[in-house]
């Protein structure tokens, strides 16, 4: 089994609560925006980070981070994608993999909305994990964490981030 800490739309903002809320965490996901190579690689210092870019990295991220990235942990195929919609809406950037060769889990962030959502048509989980960083329309920040276990998927918790 593995713990996940996972964040998104950080926008180059850094808060200590990121490293408190994930220290019980095997590894740290970030669905993209990170917004600076320092959130970045203050994450990768603390844990095993994956990651993907989004729309507001520069090449800097660009050159270290895919746009796409799919692998497998503990058994379980994931597919991460900064924009990438959710079920039912998925961007056409992502459609053709997603019906093709479907994962487990989906994640993607891009639309500063939580949410969490199994896509009975493609039999997957989908995590949005909201944002984490300071910029956009949100009104609460959002970091998630659960277990991966052989496919399964367990105690999922949505930590608000205050201030």
């Amino acid at each position: 089994m593995k713990k996940i800490g996972l964040l998104s739309d950080t926008h180059g903002y850094w808060d200590d609560k990121y490293l408190y809320y994930f220290e019980p965490c095997d590894e740290i996901w970030h669905a993209g925006d990170i917004g600076s190579l320092d959130v970045a690689r203050r994450l990768a210092d603390f844990r095993p980070l994956r990651a993907v870019y989004g729309n507001i990295d520069g090449q800097d991220l660009r050159r270290l981070y895919p746009q796409t990235l799919r692998f497998t942990i503990e058994g379980t195929e994931i597919l991460m994608k900064h924009i990438g919609g959710y079920p039912g809406h998925y961007d056409p950037s992502i459609r053709g993999s997603l019906l093709v060769r479907p994962p487990k889990l989906f994640v993607s962030g891009h639309s500063h909305i939580l949410k969490v959502k199994y896509d009975k048509t493609l039999g997957m989980l989908h995590i949005n994990p909201g944002a984490a960083g300071i910029s956009g329309f949100h009104k609460v920040r959002t970091l998630v964490r659960f277990n991966i276990s052989q496919g399964t998927f367990s105690d999922l918790e949505v930590i608000e981030l205050a201030g």
